[in-house]
């Protein structure tokens, strides 16, 4: 590689950013939790193994104003005293340890602080990876091993203190994120679209689901029967996100990125693999150099399989930090099986979605 090259390919790669801290670590529950420190060992190693063309971004912990732009005071103050009398449980799946306040304020003012620095230009993009999750806290509820809600907190942050007026918040977590469905529902100014396994805990995020009064139209549900892998996700997202997204016209894209898709996961039972999410990052991608500036910013939800983890980690990061984004091909219509899962969901979604969104579905 000549000096030009050198300094070119620096400049692509340092725009890249990345949150990761050992203190998220100590947000520690019962023997056996999925939700686990062990969790942020196996992305980190995905990241170390890519540091050097990384631009490390330190966590803070969010303040009590960001927090209250999506949660209420009383939840805040729930979680607050919550860990002060920990070891608990705040249901049957979410548990608190005497860290775990201060660890989802790190991982909620991380999102945020990654997500400024995108919005201002000095980073292209980004991910915050974070735990404890965040994207099935409600504006009142922590359920689902979720405290917080970092990539709402972010997401507000940016239409708050950075001037972004519409930004699409893109969920390919494998589960419903039914508390960020639940923060934006109403608001015209956000575009909630999810993938996710169908039916499947929580229970939400059916074709129906379009949102109501001035957000109605600005909340997409893809959901997916259990089985699917790279075919049915890419395709959903090259079928469905794409032509919506170029209609909506998000100033700045986020995206609750889990990884329990992975066809490692033990908490699911979808087959994406590393190169599916790699496809996917490089769709957005390119959605976000089209329409953003190439303003992305990624929070890491779940994935619960060390494997997957590191897999699809480094999948994610490798096309983030490719020279371009290289969106993959469209399949060829004549192949296409149009009584297979895929076409099933595109007519479901065309039906639920047609009156606010043309060119579903299209190759």
């Amino acid at each position: 590689m000549n000096d030009n090259e050198s300094r070119s390919q620096s400049s692509v790669t340092q725009q890249v950013g990345v949150v990761v801290d050992p203190r998220y670590r100590e947000h520690e529950g019962p023997v056996g939790h999925p939700e686990r420190p062990e969790r942020l060992r196996a992305v980190s190693e995905a990241i170390d193994a890519r540091a050097a063309q990384l631009r490390r971004v330190a966590a803070r912990p969010a303040t009590d104003e960001e927090i209250l732009r999506v949660h209420g005071r009383a939840h805040l103050e729930a979680i607050r005293e919550a860990s002060r009398l920990a070891p608990g449980n705040l249901d049957a799946d979410t548990f608190v340890s005497v860290a775990s306040e201060r660890v989802a304020r790190l991982a909620a003012g991380a999102a945020v602080e990654l997500g400024l620095r995108i919005a201002s230009g000095e980073l292209r993009t980004g991910l915050a990876a974070v735990r404890p999750p965040g994207h099935h806290a409600e504006t009142d509820r922590a359920m689902g091993f979720c405290l917080f809600n970092n990539a709402a907190i972010a997401t507000r942050a940016l239409q708050a203190e950075a001037g972004v007026d519409r930004v699409l918040l893109l969920d390919w977590d494998v589960h419903h994120g039914n508390g960020s469905q639940h923060c934006f529902e109403a608001d015209a100014s956000v575009l909630y679209a999810s993938t996710h396994q169908f039916p499947f805990y929580p229970g939400t995020g059916d074709f129906g689901e379009r949102g109501y009064g001035r957000g109605e139209g600005s909340t997409l549900n893809i959901p997916l029967p259990a089985g699917c892998g790279d075919e049915e996700y890419v395709g959903a997202m090259q079928r469905l996100l794409v032509p919506v997204a170029q209609q909506w016209r998000p100033e700045m894209l986020v995206v609750s990125c889990g990884f329990d898709a992975h066809r490692d996961d033990p908490l699911a039972a979808m087959k994406v693999s590393g190169a599916g999410f790699a496809a996917m990052t490089h769709i957005v991608r390119a959605l976000a150099d089209d329409l953003c500036g190439g303003r992305l910013l990624l929070v890491l939800e779940g994935g619960y399989a060390l494997s997957g983890l590191i897999d699809a980690t480094g999948a994610t990061l490798d096309a983030l930090l490719a020279e371009a984004a290289i969106p993959p091909r469209t399949p060829d219509p004549t192949t296409w099986d149009a009584n297979g899962v895929l076409s099933h969901v595109i007519r479901r979604v065309h039906e639920a979605q047609s009156e606010f969104f043309s060119g579903l579905g299209a190759l």
